[in-house]
């Protein structure tokens, strides 16, 4: 019986996992006092922003397997369409909030970036929500492709809808 308990208690979390990656929905798989939430300190763009995580620099985030269009010049990196409306989405989006980080394989780009997976307190899935409003595309670089099959999906139905960038514009 004990056995059996065991096992039933170790498949939970690989249910769970299965159920929220098959399936189209924004919110966080689990939820609980265990994860800790940082706020905002500042913005760059639509996938990249940085947390107070209680240095005096604070840490830069990119968000894994998507990539928002480029909101300024910078270097030789030119703005792109619909930079300004991603970069300001996701502001406005985040402004105030706090948010929970969750990692894949590498922690880090090649820039120091941290790579994470973004909760809100309220439990969106902040990847794949700009990824389903049309704010950003899937950019998925392995190892990191934990949740690659459900942005691509999301993305799918984006461009169904023309959803964000994926409107038609005049």
């Amino acid at each position: 019986m004990r056995t059996l308990l065991f096992i039933a208690l170790c498949m939970l979390p690989l249910l769970t996992y299965s159920e929220f990656n098959a399936g189209a929905s924004v919110q966080e798989p689990t939820s609980g006092p265990e994860h800790q939430y940082y706020p905002i300190k500042k913005f760059v763009d639509g996938d990249t922003f940085w947390i107070d995580n209680g240095t005096e620099k604070g840490e830069k985030i990119r968000l894994i397997g998507i990539d928002a269009p480029e909101s300024r010049n910078m270097f030789n990196i030119k703005k792109e369409a619909f930079g300004k409306e991603s970069s300001d989405y996701v502001k406005q989006l985040l402004q105030g909030k706090k948010v929970r980080l969750e990692y894949d394989v590498d922690r880090t780009d090649r820039y120091g970036r941290t790579l994470a997976y973004v909760y809100l307190e309220d439990g969106t899935f902040l990847n794949a929500h700009m990824v389903q409003q049309g704010y950003a595309m899937v950019y998925t670089v392995p190892p990191n492709v934990k949740y690659a099959e459900l942005f691509l999906k999301l993305q799918r139905k984006a461009r169904e809808n023309e959803a964000g960038l994926w409107g038609s514009y005049e």
